[in-house]
Order: structure tokens, then C-alpha cells, then sequence
């Protein structure tokens, strides 16, 4: 073969390797062109996985101020929530929901500090209880709040709202039921849950609190009973929190025996009459720090309950209101309080 056509051959199969290349490079192409449309399929897949997982419409049970039992359907997480009181306000920021809150109100009590920088995200009205006007300038979707909210004198029956479009719930243990217990305040939380979707963290939260219950229980399951009264001042009478309140549950719960358990508001005599080893004193303190050791005083102070096994003993706890009624997350405090004060050398 003359070097004219050793030239040529070689030319000829250069040309024939750049096209095997060639056709490799856009074979890869093409694979790679199929792996990325089968990550996308599955992220697709994955999304509508996602969406089955969602629980809507879900219906929850709640109440009418008339007392009448009511089912509400959410076709999806309310969007606008307005929030009114402590139990609500704070149960909405555990759950991580503070970008849903358009307005909230009712504070008893600062938030807990692990809340303190959500809650510098909402819009909190400087109405203790809003007005009906000021609630429809925001436009909610959903309210949460307690029974007496939805008097006429203040936001109005439940029917308005459902009518414009607005769902309701009212804490169960805020007048609506007869009796008051710590299971309503782990309903209230999973029926939340329920209705953003945030099912695993509500039972995180209740499991929390039956945790706690449940070894603090048994902690002090052969200690002796504490003669205990939960009592409030009022003007004119001390209320007192007796078996059907979610106060009287909590101690009933943790071994104690409650001093009248009826639960009528009684007079200084009759404080002195029960005698209780053990007295609980609910405050709301608005911000004022002052104002747990002035419920103690009250007593401690008063030459007049002198003779109390309580105040010989010095064991007079104050407790703020928000730990023991319509508590929501709170509900373990108020059990860490009482344990607490019932049992002061599970404390050491």
C-alpha cells in the first residue's frame, strides 16, 4: 500500500472512532436525560404521598354557646386564626402555628419563654377580650378561644360565625362541659393537632403531660394523703376550686385529698373551719411580679388564719390561674406545681 492510501485509511478510521464518540456521548445524554425525568417522577410520587397523608376534611366536635353540640369540617389548615386567651395563644406556638395567628388577646401571663420570640411575630390587640367589630376587621377563618367568648356581648353565638365562614372552637374545660378534667385539655390539643395537621406534634405535647402525670403518680402512690383546698380571692368571698374542676382533677390525680370538694365560695370562717394542711392560691398577674407573693400574703399575713395547719407550716403555694384552668400546654406545670407543693421532698 502506497503512503497515499495509508493516508487515506487512516483518515477513514479517525472519522469512523469520532463518530463511535460521538454517538456514545449522545447515548449518555440520553441516560442522564431519563435520570433526571425519573427524579422527577418521584418527586411528584413523593408530593402526592405527602397529600395523602393529609387529613382533610376532617370534622371536629365542638360546642355552640347554647351548650348544643356542634360539627365543624375544615377542608384544609385555617390560614387566619384569631386567638384569644392563654391556653389558646400558647398551644398554637407549641404546635410552631404563629404564622397562622392574625390576632390574639387574653394574656393572663407573659408567654412561657420558650414562646417569647414567635409570639414577637403576632399581632396582639390590646383588648383584653376583643370587640365583635374588631374581630371581623381581621377577617379570620378560625377563632379559638374560651365559652364566655362567644356571649352576645362579646364576639357572639357560634352560628354567625359558621354562617361567614368562620370555624370555632371553645376550650372544653372553659365553662362548656359540667365537669373539668385533664383529658379535656389533651382533647383540646390533639383536636388542634387535627385541625392544621400537626397530628405528631400534639402528641408530643400530650405525651408530655401523661408522662408526667403518670410519675408523679406513682412517686407518691403510699405517701400519706394532704388535706389541700384550691381557693381564689374574689371582693367579697374566696372561691373555691372543688372535684369538678380541672384544679380539683389535677390534685385528685396526683394522691390528695381535696377539702371541699363542692367547690361554692365560702368566707374566712369557712377557710378556718376545713383546716386543710395544704392551700393553693390562683393569681392572674398580668405582668405584675408582685402579685403571686400578695395571694400568699393574703393568707400568711392575716392574723386571722393564724391558726391554720397551713400557715404553721408555712405551705401556702401560689399557682397561676393559667397552669390550672383551661391550662392547654400548661397542664404539666400545674401538675409540676401541685406535686410540688403536696409533696415537697419529691423536689429535692
Amino acid at each position: 500500500m502506497n503512503r497515499f492510501n495509508q493516508k487515506k485509511l487512516t483518515k477513514l478510521m479517525a472519522l469512523v472512532l469520532s463518530a463511535t464518540i460521538t454517538l456514545g456521548l449522545v447515548g449518555c445524554g440520553t441516560n442522564n436525560s431519563k435520570d433526571t425525568s425519573n427524579a422527577s417522577n418521584t418527586k411528584v410520587s413523593a408530593e402526592k404521598e405527602a397529600d395523602k397523608k393529609s387529613n382533610y376534611p376532617v370534622t371536629i366536635k365542638n360546642y355552640k354557646y347554647s351548650k348544643e353540640p356542634v360539627e365543624m369540617t375544615f377542608e384544609k389548615a385555617p390560614e387566619k386564626v384569631v386567638a384569644v386567651y392563654q391556653n389558646s395563644i400558647e398551644t398554637l406556638l407549641a404546635l410552631g402555628l404563629e404564622d397562622k395567628i392574625v390576632a390574639a388577646a387574653g394574656l393572663d401571663h407573659p408567654v412561657k419563654p420558650e414562646y417569647e420570640e414567635a409570639f414577637k411575630k403576632i399581632n396582639y390587640l390590646e383588648e383584653f377580650t376583643p370587640s365583635k367589630e374588631n374581630i371581623v376587621m381581621q377577617k379570620p377563618d378560625f377563632i379559638l378561644g374560651w365559652y364566655s367568648l362567644f356571649d352576645e356581648k362579646r364576639l357572639g353565638e357560634v352560628d354567625y360565625w359558621q354562617q361567614n365562614g368562620t370555624n370555632t372552637y371553645m376550650s372544653l374545660n372553659s365553662g362548656v362541659l359540667e365537669k373539668s378534667t385533664m383529658q379535656n385539655e389533651i382533647d383540646d390539643i390533639l383536636n388542634i393537632g387535627k385541625i392544621f395537621n400537626v397530628e405528631d406534634r400534639a402528641q408530643k405535647l400530650v405525651d408530655e403531660i401523661t408522662n408526667k402525670v403518670e410519675e408523679v403518680s406513682k412517686s407518691v402512690k403510699d405517701k400519706e394523703k394532704v388535706k389541700t383546698m384550691v381557693i381564689e380571692f374574689g371582693k367579697d368571698n374566696i372561691r373555691v376550686y372543688g372535684e369538678n374542676t380541672l384544679a380539683g382533677d389535677m390534685i385528685n390525680k396526683l394522691g390528695a385529698e381535696l377539702v371541699k370538694t363542692e367547690g361554692k365560695s365560702i368566707g374566712a370562717e369557712d377557710l378556718i373551719s376545713a383546716n386543710p394542711d395544704c392551700i393553693f392560691v390562683s393569681y392572674m398577674d398580668r405582668g405584675d411580679e408582685n402579685v403571686p407573693k400578695e395571694a400568699v400574703n393574703k393568707i400568711l399575713e392575716n392574723p386571722a388564719y393564724a391558726s391554720l395547719n397551713a400557715v404553721k407550716n408555712k405551705r401556702i403555694y401560689a399557682i397561676p390561674l393559667g397552669d390550672m384552668y383551661s391550662s392547654g400546654i400548661r397542664t404539666i406545670d400545674g401538675i409540676n406545681a401541685f406535686a410540688k407543693g403536696l409533696y415537697p421532698d419529691l423536689a429535692k
